[in-house]
């Protein structure tokens, strides 16, 4: 288990290696069983994939997702003491195919010119622009793309988007949406491909 202060990642080439959280107000990471939850619905590996973290914060996710083979994972933050850190672990963990980048999670989007096969987004809880920030994930995602949400209550989709998984603990709702399916199509496995 984990130190305060600190987490551990739970899958893949990384598996129980430890790395730091920035002591700043709000940084929280994903729980272990929501990351597990998260890797069982991909399949465990997600290997070859292009992975964005908008909201990177303790890095939980990103560092993750690199260590069960994506190929490249963007984590997009704004803090300076929260980026530092990150820039740290990255070092710590030899992860040369993580991308650390200064910004604003939600402006980020509409800038960005690369798909990704992934987008892990876990926003400040107090903050309501979920729907606004999927609206513009629509430009950075690949068809068969899919977003990952953490947030204190369960979000309806707006067109366009459809929950393909969700589960809950605690005080942690978090759900696996897919663009443009319903209920009944499931999504195509995401490209391998970088």
């Amino acid at each position: 288990m984990a130190k305060p202060g600190e987490l551990r990642i739970i899958g893949g080439a990384q598996r129980r290696r430890r790395v730091r959280i920035a002591d700043v107000e709000g940084v929280r990471p994903s729980p272990d069983r929501v990351r597990e939850t998260l890797f069982n619905w991909l399949g465990q590996t997600i290997d070859g994939w292009c992975v964005l973290d908008l909201f990177a914060g303790s890095g939980a996710l990103g560092f993750e997702a690199a260590s069960r083979g994506a190929a490249k994972v963007v984590m997009v933050e704004r803090h300076p003491k929260v980026l530092q850190v990150l820039r740290e672990n990255r070092a710590l963990l030899g992860q040369s195919g993580v991308d650390i980048r200064q910004g604003d999670a939600y402006a980020w989007p509409a800038q960005c010119r690369e798909r990704f096969d992934l987008v892990l987004a876990d926003p400040p809880f107090a903050d309501t622009r979920v729907p606004q920030l999927l609206a513009s994930l629509s430009t950075c995602i690949k068809p068969s793309g899919m977003v990952y949400l953490e947030t204190p209550a369960a979000v309806i989709p707006a067109d366009g988007w459809t929950v393909y998984r969700a589960g809950r603990a605690g005080l942690v709702h978090y759900q696996l949406l897919v663009p443009g399916t319903t209920e009944a199509d499931p999504p195509e496995e995401p490209s391998r491909a970088t």
